[in-house]
Order: structure tokens, then C-alpha cells, then sequence
């Protein structure tokens, strides 16, 4: 064995190295690779011939380890480790060059969080293509994701149940009171003082006029809405016109007229927006990849910080 020419190493040979130091039998490594014994022994003789050392010696008791093999051992796994990880870089290049990523969300987080991160994906992976479906009520998002028609979802209500799902935290949305222009109230506002006002609130099934009415069930269970609107914008219209107050969220709020009137809660309120996927779901790679961009996205700390200053 004077040769030495790694130049004709196979990664066959490599493959059968460390199956045959796994298994200290030849006839084994061969089950498990799929190949014949006689395969086996050719590839390590050849390897070994190749490198110049002896790896394994036979024996009736199996194949064991020289004390070359157990040094040349470690750095033959690695190899085998790095084929493999460039194997997942490729699948996941290809599962990047087509398909679909389907998002259920309800308006805010569609309007001033996800366009730019849509634009920033777009711009990443051109051909994987993003739909957005806008949803009310308390559960509507769960039944996107339960049903198969959406792989990732924003929700801001607690979930039925939690183990159903994989939810992190994206943000937090305070509730702020808002008032007409010309109101004048001291500060900082009571529950009496804003019970002074017709309240506009969202229509009973809506996540947020749930949020509300469980927390004023609590703190201030003697305030009763006299408006029931659905857009987030027509509410703020009236309120501007001098109809009466509300009680929302800053991000379902913007964007505030100058002129507009906001104070804290007396008892304060948050809705804790969250990203769901279904626990046991098959994602794509066009979903992993939206994910992480949403994970990393600085924008979603600079929104939550304007929300607050609104």
C-alpha cells in the first residue's frame, strides 16, 4: 500500500467505511447500504488502498477499527454530514423556485404589517407567490388553518386550543380610547368620563369587540355600545365627526387625524397578536422561508413602536 490518491476516493467508499465501523460486520453494512457483501469489501479494500492505511481488520468476531480507521472515522462522518447538508440546501432551493405561500389574517396586520414583508419576500423568491385572506370573527383564522386553506395565520384572540397549533408572539397592540376633537376631559380618563359618550364599537363577533366586552366585563361592566360598525375606519369617521367614542386597538386605528383625541385606559388593554401554523403540518420550504423572514424582520418592532406613539 504505497499509493496515496485521494483523488479517486469515492464517497460510495466513504459510505461504506462508517456503515462497516457502525455495524463491525460486513454482511450488515451491506443490509443497510443495499448492496451486496462483496460490494462492501471491494469499496474498503479500494479505499484502503487508495489511502495507503489499513482501517478495519477482519476477524470471526466482525470488523473492527484500526488505529488508523478510528482517526480517519470521525472526519469520514463529517463528510458524509456535509453531502447531506448540501442535499437539504438544494432541496430547499428547489422548493423555492415555484409554489405558494397562503396567509389568513384579519385587516391591520394585512395592511400596515405584511406589505412590506410580501415585498421583501417577493424580492427574495420571485416565483413563490403569496395570497392573503382577510378574516373576522374570533375563530376565523383557526378554521383557515384547521381547513387546509391557509399555511400560516396572524390571530389575536387565545386560541381554542394551544396544542393544536405552533403560535410565537409578533407583537403587542394596545387599546386606547378614542375621542372627539373637540373633547375636553381631565387626564387621566375614567371609565365614568368615557361612559358620558355613545359608544361606537365593532359588531358582536368581531375579535376585537370580544377582547373589549370580556375586559369591560371586568372593569367596567356598566358600559354598553350604542354603534355597532364593522370597518375600523368608518368607526374612527364617526368619532372625528363628534357621534361618539370608541374603545380600539392604535394599529387598527392608523392612520389618526391630527385632530384626534387618545388616551390610555383606565385599566389598561392589549391584544397580543400572534403567527400560528398547525403543529402537525407539512410545511413548504416557501413557508419555512416566510416564516424566518418574519422571525427577523425589524419592521415589526418599528410598527409596534409607532403603534404606541399614535
Amino acid at each position: 500500500m504505497e499509493r496515496f490518491n485521494l483523488d479517486q476516493v469515492k464517497l460510495s467508499q466513504v459510505r461504506a467505511f462508517v456503515a462497516v465501523a457502525e455495524c463491525s460486520n460486513f454482511g450488515e453494512a451491506g443490509l443497510q447500504l443495499g448492496v451486496s457483501q462483496s460490494a462492501i469489501s471491494h469499496a474498503i479494500a479500494t479505499l484502503e488502498d487508495q489511502l495507503g492505511v489499513v482501517l478495519l481488520t477482519r476477524g470471526r468476531h466482525g470488523a473492527m477499527l484500526t488505529p488508523a480507521g478510528e482517526q480517519i472515522l470521525p472526519h469520514a462522518r463529517q463528510m458524509l454530514q456535509v453531502l447531506a447538508a448540501i442535499g437539504n440546501e438544494a432541496r430547499l432551493v428547489r422548493g423555492l423556485q415555484g409554489g405558494q405561500v397562503r396567509v389568513s389574517t384579519f385587516r391591520s396586520i394585512a395592511t400596515h404589517i405584511l406589505p412590506e414583508m410580501i415585498a421583501r419576500f417577493r424580492q427574495a423568491y420571485p416565483q413563490v407567490s403569496v395570497s392573503l385572506d382577510l378574516v373576522r370573527g374570533s375563530d376565523g383564522v383557526e378554521q383557515a388553518l384547521r381547513q387546509g386553506r391557509a399555511d400560516i395565520g396572524f390571530i389575536c384572540v387565545p386560541v381554542a386550543n394551544p396544542d393544536e397549533f405552533e403560535l410565537w408572539e409578533l407583537m403587542r397592540d394596545e387599546y386606547v380610547a378614542l375621542l372627539p376633537p373637540d373633547t375636553q376631559v381631565d387626564e387621566p380618563l375614567t371609565w365614568n368620563e368615557l361612559a358620558r359618550f355613545p359608544l361606537i364599537f365593532p359588531p358582536e363577533e368581531d375579535y376585537c369587540a370580544i377582547l373589549i366586552r370580556n375586559h369591560l366585563a371586568q372593569v367596567a361592566p356598566h358600559l354598553k355600545p350604542s354603534y355597532r360598525i364593522n370597518e375600523d375606519s368608518a368607526i374612527v369617521s364617526m368619532v372625528m365627526q363628534g357621534l361618539g367614542a370608541t374603545i380600539i386597538a392604535r394599529l387598527a386605528a392608523a392612520p389618526l387625524p391630527t385632530e384626534a383625541r387618545v388616551y390610555p385606559l383606565p385599566d389598561p388593554l392589549d391584544r397580543v397578536i400572534q403567527v400560528a401554523t398547525l403543529a402537525d403540518a407539512l410545511l413548504s420550504p416557501a413557508v419555512y422561508a416566510f416564516l424566518n423572514l418574519v422571525k427577523q424582520s425589524d419592521r415589526v418592532s418599528a410598527l409596534a413602536a409607532l403603534s404606541h406613539s399614535l
